[in-house]
């Protein structure tokens, strides 16, 4: 449903995405890890559009439905959503309002729209709440709000960048349940991470980046065997991790 091929992108002489390549299927959620500067962010911004590749691309859909980003811009971003690390919502706007704006800037309208935004409520657990302002919100319901902004349009293809920063337990789990729901619904879940307990409990696959550059794309037990550990050491993906992208530190 997401497929990038052959991503590259550079800042001046500074390579920092290069010939990166990975793909997101319906129905899977696909973890993307990697340390600080491994060219995470810039990645992401690209399979959303809002940066463009020096070389590569990227498409949505499969079959006749198939959608090259950089030659459909406009149709195939109508079946992304993205949810950023930065909460993207308006404070002094109610909940559902909130959503009838995103909703709007999609194109939709009167009785589908109020339905879009009814459904994104009631999912992430917030349509109690729906007259009332962020402002009055714990940290873990605008994070929750952040997702159902995501999701007014009914994309086919959602990305996570760090959605569960700063939120307590509850509401974290609160979210999973959320990822999982979409999952189920068919949906293809691209999910940036620095806590390996997450995609560990979550990713049915694990792409870790380095330096720019696909290192492993695998399932957890391919991760282990890839970096020499076998399921008998009950190895974390933590550990897996610091085995194929070093100790060094990244600040």
């Amino acid at each position: 449903m997401l497929e990038a091929r052959g991503l590259c992108k550079s800042y001046g002489d500074r390579a920092v995405v290069a010939d990166l390549s990975l793909s997101v299927g319906a129905g899977e959620i696909v973890g993307l890890l990697g340390p600080n500067g491994a060219g995470k962010s810039t990645t992401v911004a690209m399979l959303c559009g809002l940066v463009g590749a020096d070389r590569g691309e990227v498409f949505i859909g499969t079959g006749a439905s198939r959608l090259a980003l950089d030659e459909n811009a406009h149709a195939a971003k109508r079946r992304i959503g993205v949810v950023p690390q930065e909460l993207s919502i308006y404070e002094n706007l109610g909940a559902a309002a909130n959503l009838e704006l995103f909703g709007a800037l999609y194109g939709l309208g009167g009785a589908l729209l109020r339905e879009r935004v009814g459904a994104a409520l009631s999912l992430v657990g917030l349509a109690d709440r729906a007259r009332d302002k962020p402002q009055s919100f714990s940290g873990g319901m605008k994070r929750r709000l952040n997702i159902a902004a995501a999701l007014v349009h009914d994309p086919d293809v959602l990305i996570f960048d760090e959605p569960t920063v700063g939120v307590d337990p509850q509401s974290r789990n609160a979210i999973f349940d959320n990822l999982e729901t979409l999952k189920r619904r068919g949906k293809a879940l691209l999910y940036t991470t620095h806590y390996m307990e997450e995609a560990e409990r979550l990713a049915d696959r694990i792409v870790v980046i380095d330096h720019g550059r696909v290192i492993a794309n695998d399932s957890l037990s391919g991760l282990q065997a890839l970096a020499g550990m076998g399921a008998g050491e009950r190895a974390t993906l933590e550990s897996v991790f610091l085995t194929l992208t070093g100790r060094s530190l990244r600040d």
